[in-house]
């Protein structure tokens, strides 16, 4: 299965949604809409373009 740029994008917010679902029967919804999700969605941004740099240098060598 190849994974252009939208389905991996998609992929990506599904897993947040799903964590996001999860967390607040855990968690007050307030705390995680305020402080849990944005750090989840900085982080996925930044190990999603860390892993498609990766892939680019991968694929030239």
């Amino acid at each position: 299965m190849d994974f252009d740029f939208g389905r991996s994008v998609g992929v990506l917010v599904a897993i947040t949604a799903v964590a996001t679902i999860g967390l607040t029967n855990v968690m007050a919804p307030g705390t995680v809409f305020m402080m849990v999700l944005p750090s989840m969605v900085a982080f996925a941004v930044v190990a999603f373009f860390l892993g498609m740099k990766h892939g680019e240098y991968r694929t030239v060598r």
